[in-house]
């Protein structure tokens, strides 16, 4: 037998470390495609709607109550009978950028495709990896959607998307148009696409279409929303009674982190957001949403500026209680939120000034006073902070007092809020008032 030449060997190896080394970037490519796509689907909340049971992450089931009955977040794990597991990629982002579901089926609306169509293909990309590869299958069906005919009916979708939804190219087109900055840029695209928060806080018309989509297409973006599960989503503009005009970039990043700040503390639906959601995104990511926000949504409200007024606290702290609200205001209230409105925030969010309090809908206020709520544990705020709820030990007259009290003490400008207000709100709401607060998932 002849030797093997000696450059043969050296051939062999070489070729084998050029595989090796193809093998680890893949793999290394692999691990960086599921870290991004885990990380969009943070970004894009995907979770809190689509994880009813934090046993099975992304197995659907979480019910959406609307005017026409109610729908059920469906699995969107990779299971292949009760899940996604059969879509193709293609399939993957009709249905996210397009609301059109596998075979063609019309979505409705509560997926948020028109916000989605602004993302771009990589990011899409990344998704479908992880949801593909970096999910469990969770072999379990959301419940059938409770719709009467003929409202169950899908073609009409079709038409109300050709009517209402961008198509992802002229959505992209409308995501790249000039900003001041790289941040400012990164921050609309993370807020008006994945983000999705015009589907809570920019107002809907009657056709159920969000009257903006982004921060140039009117002045309705972003300016608070309709009631969702009771809850009023609140003004996110740089208005400075009902919007964000008094909150720091950095009061948004800590609501975002840990949805507590100086300025206020989160609730309803937001709670959802910031546990599933923005807690996990970069601190650089963070930023440029608070610069965005701060920057691209200006005041359109013409609002007299807020200033503390003392005046309540002093006869407050003279031991003078002027209305009944304000005695029910120190019997229940005053230990935690203070005599004079400013709470011990972050723990205790302060009233004086607070955005919610001031809004035209005293919604929120209400169902905080009837059923309590909790400011979830984030990783760098892992302490949950709960407030009793009150609804069982107050009636109706005794609730608006103190809910008015609040809204119109310390220099807030709310409305007045009659029993007859408090007595509605607890017959639309009972669902919501008489179910207790979700228990967090970490």
């Amino acid at each position: 037998m002849m030797p093997f030449p000696r450059t043969g060997f050296r051939l062999l190896a070489a070729f084998g470390f050029i595989l090796a080394t193809q093998a680890s970037a893949q793999t290394s490519s692999q691990k960086d495609l599921l870290e991004k796509g885990r990380y969009l689907a943070a970004a894009a909340d995907c979770s809190a709607c689509h994880t009813h049971d934090a046993t099975a992450p992304y197995g659907g089931g979480n019910p959406f109550r609307l005017p026409i009955g109610t729908l059920y977040a469906p699995n969107i794990t990779p299971d292949i009978q009760h899940g996604i597991g059969s879509y193709t990629e293609t399939d993957f982002s009709n249905a996210l950028r397009r609301g059109i579901g596998k075979n063609g089926k019309p979505l409705y609306p509560a997926m948020p495709f028109p916000s989605y169509a602004r993302m771009t293909d990589a990011d899409i990309h990344a998704l479908w990896i992880y949801f593909h590869d970096g999910v469990a299958p969770i072999a379990r069906s959301a419940p059938d959607n409770a719709i009467h005919w003929p409202l169950s009916m899908r073609w009409p979708m079709t038409l109300w998307r050709w009517a209402f939804a961008p198509t992802p190219k002229a959505a992209q087109a409308n995501a790249k148009r000039d900003f001041p900055s790289d941040e400012i840029a990164r921050g609309a695209y993370l807020v008006e696409g994945p983000g999705h928060c015009g589907a809570c806080h920019t107002p809907r018309a009657l056709t159920m279409q969000e009257k903006a989509l982004s921060s140039d297409e009117g002045d309705a973006f972003l300016s608070s929303g309709a009631a969702v599960d009771g809850w009023t989503p609140v003004n996110l503009r740089q208005d400075d009674r009902t919007g964000l005009g008094r909150w720091s970039e950095n009061d948004i990043v800590a609501f975002l982190a840990t949805g507590r700040s100086k300025k206020g503390s989160a609730f309803g639906g937001m709670s959802d957001a910031i546990e599933h959601g923005t807690q996990y995104l970069s601190t650089a990511d963070l930023h440029a949403i608070a610069r965005y926000l701060k920057t691209s949504l200006p005041a359109r409200k013409h609002e007299k500026p807020w200033h503390a007024n003392p005046a309540i606290a002093q006869t407050l702290r003279e031991g003078r209680l002027p209305n009944a609200g304000s005695r029910i205001y120190i019997d229940r209230c005053a230990a935690c939120h203070r005599t004079d409105g400013h709470g011990y925030a972050p723990a205790f969010p302060p009233l004086a000034g607070n955005p919610t309090l001031m809004d035209k809908d005293p919604g929120s206020l209400i169902l905080i006073v009837l059923r309590g709520a909790t400011v979830v544990p984030t990783q760098k705020a892992p302490s949950a902070l709960t407030m009793p709820g009150f609804g069982h030990v107050l009636n109706d007259q005794e609730v608006a007092d103190v809910v008015t009290f609040i809204r119109q003490s310390w220099g807030n400008s709310g409305s007045t809020v009659t029993a007859a207000d408090v007595h509605d709100f607890r017959n639309r709401n009972a669902e919501w008032i008489n179910t207790p607060p979700p228990k967090p998932f970490n």
